[in-house]
């Protein structure tokens, strides 16, 4: 397999695209996304026997399982980011080693009826926080510590939004590949 076939795995949609000027119709759309993304992934997951659980989505991927219980801990992670912004100025935020957390017991375990409740939840109160919070908190910084700069709520917005709908298309990618990897 190529680089670039690999590349096209890992990225099915592509990277995250910053526009330059995020405006309000940005983050309508992607509020919608992460409203709708626990409801889409459980739609795209909740008929699967625990061997398409285990499917992988490229070659030194991981399983469908750990994407879910994956896209669980990442955006329990974004709420409490948000919220330290919201809070203090320009915060640190501590980064976590995801392809470690996929590792642990609760990453590897085929009910991830949980990690779906979790998103569920979070996504529910982490829309209620954007819809009521005023223009300029969306301005407001966290500095990231492993890429050593600072991001905007409103670019995390987009990013996030991204990031559900990046792990759609590599659940999607396993089930289409049926586990060949």
């Amino acid at each position: 397999m190529t680089n670039e076939e690999l590349n096209k795995l890992k990225y099915p949609i592509g990277l995250f695209e910053k526009p330059d000027r995020i405006i309000h119709k940005n983050l309508q759309e992607w509020i919608k996304d992460i409203s709708d993304f626990p409801f889409d992934l459980e739609k795209s997951t909740h008929r699967l026997e625990i061997e398409e659980k285990n499917f992988k989505y490229r070659p030194g991927g991981w399983t469908i399982k750990q994407v879910v219980h994956h896209c669980a801990d990442s955006h329990m992670n974004a709420l409490i980011r948000f919220k330290w912004s919201l809070t203090e100025k320009k915060p640190t935020i501590k980064a976590y080693f995801e392809a470690k957390w996929a590792e642990l017991p609760d990453g590897m375990d085929d009910d991830f009826s949980s990690s779906i409740m979790i998103l569920k939840g979070i996504h529910q109160k982490w829309v209620g926080l954007l819809n009521q919070m005023e223009e300029t908190d969306f301005d407001k910084k966290f500095f990231h510590p492993e890429h050593q700069k600072s991001f905007s709520l409103k670019e995390c917005v987009g990013i996030y939004a991204w990031h559900g709908k990046h792990h759609l298309a590599h659940i999607k990618n396993a089930l289409k590949a049926k586990g060949k990897f």
